[in-house]
């Protein structure tokens, strides 16, 4: 096959000659498929808290920590990803990705054992840890650099797609089959993207005889140990930048996620007695306002060539959209909505901190930039989807539905303490940035 050859050797590149659009579109989807995926995994136990909490017998504290673990293995994964991705390569990585992500959501879906859902949860986290890197190394690659800002926004984009398949549509489906056959079928279509990246993804455009568009740099670079990679992400953290905006991205990322992904739905329960399907809705338009404006973040801050403003006045927004969402009185579900819907957008402005990290480091720590800037997005969720259902399970009053526990508004504004005070960090954190003026540093 054609293919085959193409991929596994490395043909003289044609001077001059970049990559057919389309072709660098296709190489660059199939991890975005992924991506998608890694968002449908993540966000999906949103709609099925009940179900969860009455098929395994726990309460909100073993709910969180069950969501969580996906993001436990996601960080935890993030530095050996990031060797791998070197060593392997994005074409195999992701292959071997979308086969484990596939056996984790069966394990998750199979099981009755709690111990062994947390499991399943915990590999399919690990697994999708390379999705966004895949997305980013083949950028870098496959399209020049002054496109890198737009297509890391439209990456999380396509992830949100995945995140809103998770809200509505996989509700609907869990009430006419069962949580379980969903999430099992979701395996066996999560082994399609392996298929795809066997048959379509290339390393790098020079397997198929077109110049690459990476820096000659990273083309020269030799692959790293574990003791070198260490040592860059130390090197790293001693630019300003990047610890500012390590911590500054989880407050954007915790809030959203943990709210759309596991505990915003019963808090809407909770506080508009509205259905399960219509909480889903409400997250929906949330994970939409967030995609949408994830790459107009990416593509004005081009444009205008700064990237501070637009990061500090999403932060600013966001801050300012969750106090009112969470301890405004009074509020009808039309303007709780409208509000969350623009915090959604003001979030949208995270992922500005990919290109202002990229910039902000010598152009021989890109990959390792990224891995950090993404641990620093993850750790919101991390830490705030099982804060949350601690503190929660401690303000429980002993109210049952279905068989599992409602936990009362009053609790639920305690425990969304921790996100509105992480986004507020985020304002002083990002506030105090230097501007990059969307110039590679040397």
């Amino acid at each position: 096959m054609p293919q085959t050859t193409a991929v596994s050797s490395t043909v003289p590149p044609r001077h001059g000659e970049p990559p057919p659009i389309l072709l660098s579109i296709v190489v660059w989807s199939i991890p975005a498929i992924f991506y998608l995926f890694a968002f449908y995994l993540r966000s999906s136990p949103a709609v099925m808290t009940s179900e969860l909490m009455h098929s395994f017998g726990i309460g909100a504290k073993d709910l969180g920590s069950l969501s969580a673990y996906y993001f436990y293995a996601y960080v935890l994964m993030q530095i050996p990803t990031g060797m791998l991705i070197d060593s392997l390569g994005p074409r195999k990585l992701l292959i071997f990705c979308s086969i484990s992500s596939a056996i984790g959501a069966f394990l998750f879906g199979a099981t009755s054992s709690f111990a062994l859902a947390c499991v399943g949860r915990a590999i399919t986290g690990g697994a999708t840890a390379a999705a966004w890197l895949v997305i980013l190394k083949l950028a870098t690659h496959w399209f020049p650099s002054r496109r890198f800002a737009m297509l890391s926004g439209l990456g999380l984009a396509i992830g949100n797609i995945g995140a809103l398949t998770a809200q509505v549509p996989l509700r609907l489906l869990v009430e006419h089959f069962t949580w379980r056959t969903v999430v099992i079928a979701s395996a066996v279509a999560i082994l399609l993207v392996a298929v795809l990246a066997w048959v379509l993804v290339c390393n790098d455009p020079s397997q198929r005889g077109y110049s690459s568009y990476a820096p000659q740099q990273i083309q020269d670079q030799k692959k790293n140990s574990l003791r070198q990679v260490g040592a860059g992400f130390k090197r790293i953290f001693a630019f300003r930048n990047i610890w500012l905006i390590f911590f500054a991205q989880g407050g954007l990322v915790g809030p959203i996620l943990s709210f759309t992904g596991l505990w915003g739905p019963p808090f809407l329960k909770a506080r508009f007695a509205v259905t399960s399907t219509t909480a889903a809705a409400v997250c929906s338009v949330m994970i939409v306002c967030w995609a949408v404006a994830s790459p107009i973040f990416g593509a004005l801050s081009d444009k205008i060539g700064r990237r501070k403003p637009l990061y500090v006045a999403g932060c600013v927004a966001a801050a300012v959209g969750w106090a009112a969402m969470f301890y405004m009185p009074s509020l009808s579900l039309s303007v709780f909505v409208a509000l969350a819907a623009i915090t959604s957008m003001a979030s949208g402005s995270v992922i500005l901190g990919f290109a202002y990290g990229k910039e902000s480091v010598p152009v021989q720590y890109l990959g390792t930039v990224s891995g950090a800037i993404n641990i620093g997005n993850m750790i919101g969720p991390t830490l705030l989807q099982p804060g949350i259902g601690r503190i929660l399970e401690r303000h429980w009053t002993g109210a049952m539905a279905n068989g599992a526990r409602v936990y009362g508004v009053d609790a639920f504004q305690i425990a969304f303490l921790l996100s509105a005070g992480w986004t507020l960090l985020s304002c002083v954190l990002s506030s105090i940035t230097r501007e990059t003026g969307c110039r590679q540093s040397s």
